[in-house]
């Protein structure tokens, strides 16, 4: 029997080769996956492993720097100042302490282009010994930085770009630009740099000027003394630290291994995502593998039988497809794993080419090898589990007497039962869990798709009968004989078709469901934008960095500028909850702003009362008319009477209040955008004159309603494109599925299509025949991928509700349709090769094949 499998497998190398094909790509999708991310996570851990060398003990505060966020402006935020780095430095088991000033930096390249678009260029302070020398930046060029007029770059910056000493550049950190000159280039260690980043060093007195007050540090890193462990000096260091929430301090070691580990959470999130779309290219493959072993058993029908006659038992017949399909299991794997190995070498390569990923060598763990391919040969035997088990239960005089065996009718019945029962529990589950919505409906939408999905395989079958039928009039009606004869065809064998269509459902129901999703959010956002704000545009400041109050007399005093208000965020108390307060200019409010008014008026920011959501107002329990008692960011308290409740907007914020009532009970103003409102309302120059007046700094957004809306829209159209791109690979193995089955259905109708050749039908006829053939099993498939997928959208639409106001299922459907007549296209496509080796087949061979 295993000569035998073998021999079959030798055999049939032609018709199996797509099936290793599909293995081979989702193989090659695990170990590219886990090749790549345990090269990227090593080359961070090796890059971090030097960062914290000389540091014994960090005393960090998270409320300073670029970790400052609104609520941090609050009074039980204390700051690390001289004094703190003084008595750290006198503690008997210090060696030194040197404190540190970070945040973030836009530097321009010599093209005026911002350098590090995603934020991973940082300012910090260049700290000099009594030799004048910074140990943790040594210079290789020129000197440091000594007044507010001078930085130092970083070497692999300088090169890139061209600086050198001596040279003037533009920088801007949340205010105007600053033509600064290159006093020094440098080398350093930090991961960060080393990932790809910049890094530009002030002396230290500018940078606690640009970053956080005279005096403060970020960071204060110390030294232990020769004999003092780093447990020791933290214990000695942690009686001297200000007495706040926002301020730790952790040994070097403790530094360490945080930083291996957010290294590996980052890389696990990112194995994850990867692993399961790899997931689902091997799900789809399952179909195809299947079917494949399905129709080579049905073609070996004969053979089987008089294997069973002349004394092989029903285990032995099992046993040797099942061996069949771990030989291919372990060809196409070892294939997969080589394939994987360039994929992750070729990704690593790919995203390090701009200097995004720090240097190393490729990782391939046994853990990777040992995965993929005992994923492939898993995935191969289980898919071919079924049809082994059919082939051995086939009567061997039953079996040699026809090679079609069709499915009994209680077989059908049983089977369709069972789909119904999957399809209905899962159709309830969804539609509870959408009806519980947030999170709490997560776990039965999830689950509830899972069994519409099986449900649905279950009963292609039975849902393919009517729905191709209905393209039959169509294609009898243009094509004739050759389209009648493709229905029939299709309809011949619903079992097969089902199988062949649902590897097409699976790719275009997860396509179908993203597209409505990101239809529906876009949809949500455009509508909050162009009905909650009058203003022509925002201003605002790249990565979520406040707008600098230094740049508000320029911005109002712009040529053309009618109206202008901040958007000061800030965190309140009420009823012990942390509470966002939008602060806005009371007199432009209303040529501005726009909420939807539910109660009460919008004009009564203007007389000191606060605006609430409907939301909050319902949490808090406040009416027009009552009073909310808040306790501020400076630690006061206070009433404050509720004017109005509007309709809830993640533009606007859960409160509105006048900046003059808020602004006195606050520590530091925190601007997210300024608003701006033109005399003669948006136009190129009004865009232009902000751009100017706020010295065209690399950093600042001007941008109008339509811009708002076209970023958000691009950022979710990237989104869905790498999905789709993930995706893309599901599809791939599923027309090859469409292929394979159409090949071995020629293969299997070979007699068929002699016959109708010497009756008449030309080679033209037959190519039409299996093209639509093939057209018909994608059309099937696809529009029953989209009809799920856009029920499923429908369902994750109700989850995303509680999290995005105005949200509604939005269906695009002429993006729809387009999906549904590209898998027309590709059914065409995969049908070309079938048809033409059909139309080629001799007739008269054809004729007398037994």
């Amino acid at each position: 029997m295993y000569r035998t499998a073998l021999r079959n497998v030798l055999a049939s190398k032609g018709r199996l080769l797509m099936t290793m094909l599909a293995v081979l790509l989702g193989t090659a999708f695990v170990a590219g996956t886990m090749v790549f991310s345990d090269s990227v996570g090593q080359a961070f851990k090796d890059s971090q492993s030097s960062s914290f060398d000389n540091i014994s003990v960090q005393v960090h505060n998270s409320a300073a720097g670029s970790d400052a966020k609104a609520s941090d402006n609050n009074s039980s935020a204390l700051p690390l100042t001289d004094a703190t780095v003084q008595r750290i430095a006198a503690l008997p088991g210090a060696q030194s302490a040197r404190g540190t000033v970070t945040g973030f930096a836009g530097l321009s390249d010599p093209q005026g282009n911002l350098i590090g678009e995603r934020g991973n260029t940082q300012g910090s302070n260049w700290v000099p010994g009594a030799d004048g020398r910074d140990s943790t930046y040594p210079m290789v060029q020129g000197t440091g930085p000594v007044n507010s007029r001078q930085i130092a770059v970083d070497q692999r910056t300088a090169e890139k770009n061209g600086f050198k000493v001596g040279d003037t550049v533009r920088l801007a950190v949340n205010g105007p630009v600053m033509q600064m000159t290159v006093t020094g280039i440098f080398t350093t260690v930090d991961p960060q740099v080393k990932a790809g980043g910049s890094l530009v060093l002030f002396d230290t007195a500018t940078a606690q000027q640009l970053y956080l007050k005279a005096g403060q540090f970020t960071t204060i890193q110390a030294v232990a003394k020769p004999g003092t462990s780093e447990q020791q000096l933290l214990s000695e260091v942690l009686p001297v630290l200000p007495h706040s929430g926002n301020i730790t301090a952790k040994t070097g070691v403790k530094l360490s291994a945080d930083s291996t580990a957010a290294v590996q959470a980052a890389t696990s999130g990112m194995r994850t995502a990867l692993l399961a779309f790899a997931g689902i290219a091997l799900f789809v493959g399952i179909f195809l593998i299947s079917n494949t072993f399905t129709m080579l058993i049905a073609q070996r029908t004969r053979e089987t039988a008089l294997m069973r006659a002349i004394g092989a038992s029903r285990r032995q017949i099992t046993n040797s497809v099942l061996l069949e399909a771990l030989f291919v299991g372990v060809f196409a794997s070892l294939g997969g794993l080589l394939a994987g190995i360039g994929i992750g070498a070729g990704l690593k390569a790919f995203l390090g080419s701009g200097g995004n990923l720090p240097a190393g060598g490729l990782v391939i763990a046994p853990t990777t090898v040992v995965a993929t391919l005992l994923t492939g040969v898993v995935v191969t035997v289980v898919a071919a589990l079924l049809p082994s088990i059919r082939a051995s239960r086939v009567p061997p005089v039953a079996a040699m007497s026809s090679n079609d065996q069709p499915a009994t009718q209680k077989s059908l019945v049983v089977r369709n039962s069972i789909g119904a029962a999957f399809f209905g529990t899962g159709l309830a589950a969804v539609l509870y869990g959408a009806h519980l919505g947030g999170s709490s409906g997560r776990l039965p939408v999830g689950a509830g798709a899972g069994l519409i999905l099986i449900g649905a395989f279950v009963l292609t079958p039975l849902l393919s009968r009517p729905l191709i039928a209905l393209v039959g009039p169509l294609f009898a009606r243009l094509y004739g004989v050759s389209g009648k004869l493709a229905k029939q065809n299709a309809l011949r064998n619903p079992r097969r078709t089902a199988a062949t269509a649902s590897a097409l459902t699976i790719g275009l129901t997860l396509i179908s469901a993203l597209t409505v999703i990101g239809a529906s959010v876009t949809d949500a956002v455009t509508k909050q934008v162009t009905s909650g704000m009058k203003a022509d545009y925002a201003v605002s400041v790249m990565l979520g960095e406040p707008v600098s109050p230094s740049a508000l007399p320029a911005i109002k005093s712009t040529a053309g500028v009618s109206a202008t208000s901040v958007i000061d965020s800030q965190y309140v108390k009420a009823d012990g909850r942390d509470l966002s307060v939008s602060g806005f200019d009371a007199d432009s409010f209303s040529r501005l702003v726009a909420p939807t008014m539910l109660d009460g008026s919008a004009g009564a920011i203007g007389q000191g009362a606060a605006l609430v959501d409907k939301s909050t107002a319902a949490s808090h329990h406040w009416s027009v008319g009552g009073s909310a008692r808040f306790t501020y960011p400076n630690g006061s308290t206070g009433t404050v009477r509720i004017g109005g409740i509007y309709q809830d907007s993640g533009l606007l914020g859960p409160v509105m209040m006048s900046e003059s009532v808020l602004s006195p009970h606050t520590t530091a103003p925190y601007y997210s955008a300024v608003l701006v409102s033109g005399t003669a309302g948006a136009s190129p120059a009004l865009e232009q004159a902000l751009k100017d007046s706020t010295g065209r700094n690399p950093l600042v957004q001007v941008q109008s309603q339509q811009q708002m809306v076209k970023e958000f829209s691009s950022q979710i159209s990237l989104l869905l494109n790498v999905m789709y791109g993930l995706l893309g690979m599901a599809v791939l193995i599923a027309v090859l599925g469409v292929v394979n089955t159409l090949a071995m259905s020629v293969f299997e109708r070979k007699r068929e299509i002699g016959m109708l050749r010497a009756i008449g039908l030309d080679r033209r006829g037959i190519k039409r025949m299996v093209r639509l053939e093939s057209v018909a099993i994608a059309l099937f498939g696809a529009v029953l991928g989209v009809a799920i997928g856009e029920f499923l959208a429908w369902a994750a639409v109700q989850l995303l509700k509680s999290s995005l106001t105005g949200l509604t299922t939005a269906f695009p459907a002429g993006q729809l349709a387009a999906y549904v007549l590209a898998a027309a296209l590709v059914g065409l496509g995969a049908a070309l090769w079938p048809a033409r080796r059909a139309s080629r087949l001799d007739i008269l061979d054809s004729i007398k094949t037994s």
